[in-house]
Protein backbone atom coordinates (compact mmCIF):
# COMPACT_ATOMS: atom_id res chain seq x y z
CA UNK A 1 0.00 0.00 0.00
CA UNK A 2 1.85 3.01 -1.55
CA UNK A 3 1.71 5.88 1.65
CA UNK A 4 0.74 3.64 3.98
CA UNK A 5 4.10 4.74 5.99
CA UNK A 6 2.91 8.43 5.86
CA UNK A 7 -0.82 7.35 6.93
CA UNK A 8 0.47 5.56 10.12
CA UNK A 9 2.40 8.56 11.18
CA UNK A 10 0.01 10.81 10.32
CA UNK A 11 -2.12 8.80 12.58
CA UNK A 12 0.03 8.62 15.46
CA UNK A 13 0.97 12.27 15.36
CA UNK A 14 -3.09 12.99 15.34
CA UNK A 15 -2.88 10.40 18.36
CA UNK A 16 -0.47 12.52 20.22
CA UNK A 17 -1.85 15.62 19.41
CA UNK A 18 -5.70 14.61 21.55
CA UNK A 19 -3.33 13.52 24.04
CA UNK A 20 -1.72 16.81 24.13
CA UNK A 21 -5.67 18.52 23.64
CA UNK A 22 -6.79 16.42 26.65
CA UNK A 23 -4.21 16.85 29.08
CA UNK A 24 -3.09 20.62 27.53
CA UNK A 25 0.47 19.51 28.08
CA UNK A 26 2.48 20.89 24.98
CA UNK A 27 0.49 23.28 22.05
CA UNK A 28 -2.70 23.49 24.07
CA UNK A 29 -0.77 25.10 27.08
CA UNK A 30 1.35 27.47 25.65
CA UNK A 31 1.24 26.90 21.63
CA UNK A 32 3.61 29.82 20.63
CA UNK A 33 6.76 28.35 22.69
CA UNK A 34 5.39 24.88 21.45
CA UNK A 35 5.44 25.61 17.72
CA UNK A 36 8.95 27.18 18.10
CA UNK A 37 10.62 24.35 20.14
CA UNK A 38 9.17 21.84 17.41
CA UNK A 39 10.35 24.15 14.85
CA UNK A 40 13.81 23.87 16.37
CA UNK A 41 14.36 20.28 17.17
CA UNK A 42 12.84 19.84 13.39
CA UNK A 43 15.73 22.02 12.10
CA UNK A 44 18.29 20.44 13.89
CA UNK A 45 16.90 16.98 13.00
CA UNK A 46 17.19 17.44 9.14
CA UNK A 47 20.48 19.38 9.42
CA UNK A 48 21.35 16.06 10.97
CA UNK A 49 19.63 13.90 8.50
CA UNK A 50 21.41 16.21 5.37
CA UNK A 51 24.77 15.41 6.88
CA UNK A 52 24.34 11.81 7.60
CA UNK A 53 22.94 11.47 3.84
CA UNK A 54 26.10 13.84 2.59
CA UNK A 55 28.59 11.54 4.52
CA UNK A 56 26.94 8.39 3.21
CA UNK A 57 25.55 7.40 6.15
CA UNK A 58 22.18 7.82 5.80
CA UNK A 59 20.17 6.54 3.01
CA UNK A 60 16.60 5.93 1.43
CA UNK A 61 15.08 2.19 1.74
CA UNK A 62 13.16 0.84 -0.72
CA UNK A 63 9.56 0.27 0.56
CA UNK A 64 6.09 -0.71 -1.21
CA UNK A 65 5.04 1.89 1.76
CA UNK A 66 6.84 4.73 1.09
CA UNK A 67 5.23 7.71 -1.21
CA UNK A 68 8.48 7.78 -3.34
CA UNK A 69 8.12 11.56 -2.88
CA UNK A 70 11.74 13.10 -2.00
CA UNK A 71 12.38 16.23 -0.89
CA UNK A 72 16.40 15.73 -1.59
CA UNK A 73 18.18 12.81 -2.55
CA UNK A 74 17.92 10.19 0.05
CA UNK A 75 15.14 12.60 2.00
CA UNK A 76 11.93 11.51 1.63
CA UNK A 77 8.94 13.12 2.76
CA UNK A 78 8.40 10.43 5.60
CA UNK A 79 11.18 11.94 6.97
CA UNK A 80 9.59 15.15 8.13
CA UNK A 81 6.21 13.15 9.44
CA UNK A 82 8.80 11.11 11.58
CA UNK A 83 10.77 13.63 12.62
CA UNK A 84 7.70 15.53 13.91
CA UNK A 85 6.15 12.77 15.53
CA UNK A 86 9.55 11.95 17.09
CA UNK A 87 10.19 15.90 18.52
CA UNK A 88 6.11 16.22 18.97
CA UNK A 89 6.57 12.91 21.25
CA UNK A 90 9.56 14.09 22.75
CA UNK A 91 8.18 17.36 23.96
CA UNK A 92 4.94 15.59 25.28
CA UNK A 93 6.89 13.44 27.62
CA UNK A 94 9.22 16.10 29.16
CA UNK A 95 6.47 18.12 29.96
CA UNK A 96 4.78 14.72 31.52
CA UNK A 97 7.60 13.93 32.82
CA UNK A 98 8.32 17.34 34.82
CA UNK A 99 4.95 17.89 35.72
CA UNK A 100 4.99 14.77 37.77
CA UNK A 101 8.51 15.17 38.87
CA UNK A 102 6.68 18.24 40.41
CA UNK A 103 3.75 16.52 41.47
CA UNK A 104 6.21 14.19 43.50
CA UNK A 105 8.45 16.90 45.13
CA UNK A 106 5.09 19.11 46.40
CA UNK A 107 3.77 15.84 47.80
CA UNK A 108 7.27 15.00 49.96
CA UNK A 109 7.64 18.73 50.72
CA UNK A 110 3.75 18.70 52.57
CA UNK A 111 4.31 15.14 54.11
CA UNK A 112 7.67 16.55 55.77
Amino acid sequence: MTGGYALALLISIGGLALIDLRHRVFFWDSPIRAALTLTTGLVAFIAWDLWAIHAGIFFRGESPLLLHWNLAPEFPVEEILFLTLLCYSAMILFVLGTRLLARIRTRRSAAS
